[in-house]
């Protein structure tokens, strides 16, 4: 396919241009992409402790927060009843059940890592206003895609070897999906 050297011209200028401009939101994806991955049941964006502490056994859904605020513990916001002896423990920031037959108490605190949490929370688009930024990065890396199809030449362009690469990125994750 022969494409005209002035549309060449300026696929290149609006390529290279519009690259730049969306290094800053590709890198937010890119970071926020390999923390996503890599999950592994936690949340990337939290920092978690767990904690046990022993406080006096036989209190009850009524009687357990005054116990758990006079002990300077992470602040209690309700208990509600799980059987007969345990009690779920919702805190300000945690969570955590109560044995009431030993007095023991298993709870964790979450701490939230503000760069992952913000950068997941764009990457999800659940920032308000973030939708529109995201669909015209999408539409910028179509763009970038396609147009960059054509900016080489010759034998290392798309119709040299840039063809089997082409080739090889499409059928990557169509053979990946098909063999998973």
């Amino acid at each position: 396919m022969k494409i005209n050297a002035k549309i060449t011209r300026w696929l290149r200028i609006i390529h290279r241009d519009l690259g730049f401009l969306v290094v800053g939101v590709t890198l937010v994806y890119g970071i926020s992409g390999i923390f996503l991955n890599h999950l592994d049941g936690k949340d990337p964006a939290f920092h978690t402790e767990e904690k046990t502490v022993t406080l006096s056994s036989g209190w009850s859904e009524e009687t357990l927060p005054d116990a758990w605020n006079i002990n300077g513990l992470p602040p209690l916001k309700s208990v509600k009843q799980i059987d007969s002896t345990h009690y779920r423990l919702m805190l300000n920031g945690g969570i955590g059940i109560y044995n009431s037959e030993n007095g023991i108490a298993n709870y964790e605190i979450h701490r939230k890592k503000a760069f992952i949490y913000w950068i997941n929370r764009l990457h999800y688009s659940r920032v308000k206003g973030w939708s529109p930024v995201a669909d015209v990065f999408a539409g910028i890396l179509l763009f970038l895609a396609v147009s960059g199809l054509f900016i080489v030449k010759g034998k290392k362009g798309i119709a040299g070897s840039g063809k089997w690469y082409l080739l090889a990125g499409l059928l990557f994750p169509i053979l990946w999906i098909c063999l998973s």
